[in-house]
């Protein structure tokens, strides 16, 4: 029985290992034949152009393992057969140099989506260790200086690249570097180096590029290693000028916004290995732990540069969360599309924005969030005022103040103690708690509005009316209204000051004035409406904002695990809170629903009321 049980564990260890083996073999082939297409689109039409019958021969035989890999991949490659085995009949007639080379690279584009590749190391090479593995395993042909220049080298067919050529390296990007010693070149004395690691393989690959390079003088500009990974020495001259390319390939960035993608991406590989173990609770919780670790600590400041693509990442998060909960063998699919969008994110991170930038990011970011608090503190002032209730204005001004000042201090604390799922968590809680203060400050507005006497008694026993409950509640809706939008401005800022601390300190100055501008023209507006259409109006606004936060705390408490995701067909409105999702839908319709059967009925009531006197 013993023997049994030890099997069974030993079984049940060995799974997500072979799964994880097998997810690594199968991204290598990826690699391998994206390595195969790279090597065509660059010395394919030179060997149209040499007409060098070992070098067209040498052709051909790449164009048939890019054939042999994508058959290896099976189904998974299977769309995309058609369009290697076009290209192996054109490299085997030698025709069309220039349409081959620009459909192997639109190919290989392609092909990363779909097999959602990594073309940059997870962490910034050592560029020592690539000059030590250099005069290990390449300086015997390439020289120690990377010119080739040795006896040896004349010998060899084709000759050993030159790293000091300036056309060469031209068209050669750390990437390519990297599947040349990932899987070397067939036919060539260039072998493959399968015993060094991956990251002792990025190391050598940056480090070529740093040979022909005068020493670095000064501080690079911001460039992701994604970028870098993927750039050719020209494609930085064109972006950054030549005279920052030496500092660019020799002191590589360490971005913690790219850490922070690179540990969710790293979650979502992880959970597709889990997926295809058959553990969808483990895959479930990697994809958690992607999302809140990985992406949200630095969703503020890639939403104040790319909205759109944030939008895309989360849809993303939760169709593969969904896929990973419940089994489907679309996480691979779904996962991979996901891991390309994080790169897309990658290419990005890094780049910093300058001051007049930042500094009107700032202002529309404090003018949409403060938007709807702005609304309701405005509507809650000028009600007071008409009730001539205004010895409690100094309540509601307590109450969103006190809410700044808690933005304030999460803006001091940081990411590091607010971020991630106590983020979320935070968001959301305070976001219900702001539903059950607006439904309360609607119900007492409606019931203040529908008292004909209530002015009369508020004259003589203000305390009775608005006693200490009352201006306990109005502190809390005040406060509840700005909290979660303060929260969250205080996160974004704090994304947006890493790069520009002045454009945010303006930019803040600037919303401010235009935030208290949009208070003091409700207030004034407010107090000039009639009684009743105030009152109306305020309970309207009320109402409409608490559907709204209401769908975005549940939202956030999906997405930190604590709900379930019950995706419907519906479209997606962040900014109104609305989501695809029955789980803040349905509770938003109701929410919406409630007031209006509410109306319909009291009408119903008074119309029936009037008939009954008239026929009296």
């Amino acid at each position: 029985m013993n023997r049994v049980a030890s099997l069974v564990l030993c079984l049940l260890f060995a799974l997500p290992l072979a799964a994880r083996a097998e997810g690594d073999a199968e991204e290598r082939t990826w690699h391998r034949l994206v390595g195969i297409l790279q090597y065509l689109e660059a010395d394919y039409p030179l060997a149209i152009e040499s007409q060098s019958a070992f070098e067209l021969a040498e052709q051909k035989s790449f164009a048939a393992e890019a054939v042999d890999a994508a058959r290896g991949l099976g189904p998974a490659a299977e769309a995309f057969l058609p369009r290697v085995l076009a290209i192996q009949a054109r490299v085997d007639q030698a025709q069309d140099a220039q349409g081959v080379s620009q459909d192997c690279g639109a190919l290989v584009e392609d092909l990363v989506l779909a097999g959602g590749l990594a073309r940059s190391p997870r962490r910034a090479p050592d560029l020592k260790q690539g000059e030590a593995l250099y005069r290990t395993n390449c300086a015997a042909c390439h020289a120690a200086d990377g010119s080739a220049n040795l006896p040896i080298a004349a010998t060899m067919e084709p000759a050993p690249a030159n790293f000091q050529d300036p056309e060469l390296m031209g068209g050669l990007t750390p990437y390519k570097a990297f599947n040349t010693t990932s899987f070397g070149v067939p036919g060539t004395a260039m072998p493959a180096y399968p015993t060094l690691s991956e990251e002792e393989r990025w190391s050598l690959a940056f480090f070529v590029f740093t040979m022909r390079l005068p020493a670095c003088e000064g501080t690079p500009p911001q460039a992701s290693l994604e970028r870098l990974a993927n750039s050719t020495d020209e494609d930085l001259v064109k972006a950054f000028g030549p005279e920052h390319l030496a500092c660019l390939r020799r002191k590589l960035p360490t971005v913690d916004e790219e850490r922070s993608l690179l540990a969710a991406r790293e979650g979502v590989q992880e959970a597709m290995r889990q997926g295809a173990a058959g553990n969808p609770a483990a895959a479930k919780a990697a994809m958690l732990d992607a999302y809140l670790n990985g992406l949200e600590p630095v969703e503020p400041k890639l939403s104040s540069r790319d909205a759109a693509l944030v939008a895309k990442l989360e849809r993303a998060f939760l169709q593969t969360r969904l896929a990973a909960e419940s089994g489907s063998p679309h996480l691979q699919d779904e996962g991979r599309e996901l891991l390309s969008l994080l790169d897309q994110a990658r290419r990005g991170s890094g780049s910093a924005t300058d001051l007049v930038s930042t500094m009107w990011l700032t202002l529309l970011i404090l003018l949409r969030e403060g938007f709807e608090a702005t609304i309701i503190v405005g509507a809650l002032l000028a009600a007071l005022r008409k009730m001539q209730a205004t010895q409690h204005v100094r309540v509601v001004h307590a109450g969103w103040v006190s809410a700044l000042v808690v933005g304030a201090i999460a803006y001091v604390l940081g990411r590091h103690l607010l971020a991630g799922a106590q983020r979320e968590w935070m968001e959301g809680v305070a976001a219900l708690l702001a539903v059950v203060m607006l439904v309360y400050a609607a119900l007492w507005l409606n019931a203040r509005s529908n008292m004909s006497h209530f002015m009369g008694e508020l004259r003589q026993k203000m305390q009775g009316a608005l006693g200490r409950g009352s201006m306990t509640g109005l502190f809390f809706i005040a406060f509840t209204a700005v909290l979660r939008e303060s929260f969250e401005t205080a996160i974004f800022l704090q994304g947006l000051a890493l790069d520009s601390p002045a454009g945010v300190a303006w930019g803040s100055l600037l919303g401010v004035v235009a935030i208290l501008a949009l208070v003091l023209f409700v207030n004034r507006m407010g107090y000039r409406l009639p009684m009743k259409t105030l009152f109306n109006v305020s309970t309207v606004i009320l109402v409409a904002t608490a559907v709204m936060l209401l769908g975005k705390g549940l939202h956030s408490l999906q997405e930190v695990g604590a709900l379930p995701l019950v995706p419907v067909p519906f479209v997606t409105v962040d900014l109104l809170g609305l989501y695809p999702d029955a789980v803040s839908l349905v509770p938003q319709v109701v929410l919406a629903g409630v007031p209006l059967a509410l109306v319909l009925l009291r009408r119903k009531g008074r119309a029936q009321r009037v008939s009954e006197a008239s026929a009296g």
